[in-house]
């Protein structure tokens, strides 16, 4: 699994104009999900993002995490992110999960991301979304899992 993890200020998902997901201070995550990936990519996926140090501790220093500084969480499918894009002007999909697969691992990554951060929020899998942030330093970071 792949998250694009983004250090914000502020987030927010719109659906039809429909505001169904805002943060401030936090991290909004974008999750590809490949055809290789199962339920333990999630539940590693999970933690890394909920224990990685991306927030500023008294010193300066990126050693603060999501749980540290009680920011909010958006998490937002965008299978996008699993694209092959080795050659060619254009992505090839055959290296992202089915979408049913896909969504299921989704769902299993939100699921144990919430027994640690119950308010987190998410984007509407396979719905044309419109994403808004405000990325902070800016601090963006890929992880893999």
């Amino acid at each position: 699994m792949i998250g694009l993890l983004q250090r914000v200020k502020t987030a927010s998902v719109r659906v039809e104009g429909e505001l169904i997901a805002r943060i401030d201070h936090g991290l909004l995550v974008l999750v590809g999900v490949t055809r290789e990936d199962d339920e333990a990519h999630a539940q590693k996926l999970a933690s890394r993002l909920l224990g990685y140090r991306v927030f500023a501790d008294a010193a300066g220093k990126m050693n603060r995490n999501v749980l540290d500084v009680a920011g909010g969480l958006i998490l937002v499918p965008q299978f996008t992110l699993a694209a092959d894009t080795r050659s060619g002007s254009r992505a090839g999909f055959t290296t992202a999960a089915e979408p049913v697969r896909a969504k299921a691992l989704f769902e299993h990554l939100v699921q144990a991301v919430q027994l640690q951060l119950p308010r987190v929020q998410t984007g509407r899998f396979g719905a044309d979304m419109q994403v808004a942030l405000v990325n902070d330093g800016p601090v963006t970071f890929w992880l893999e899992a």
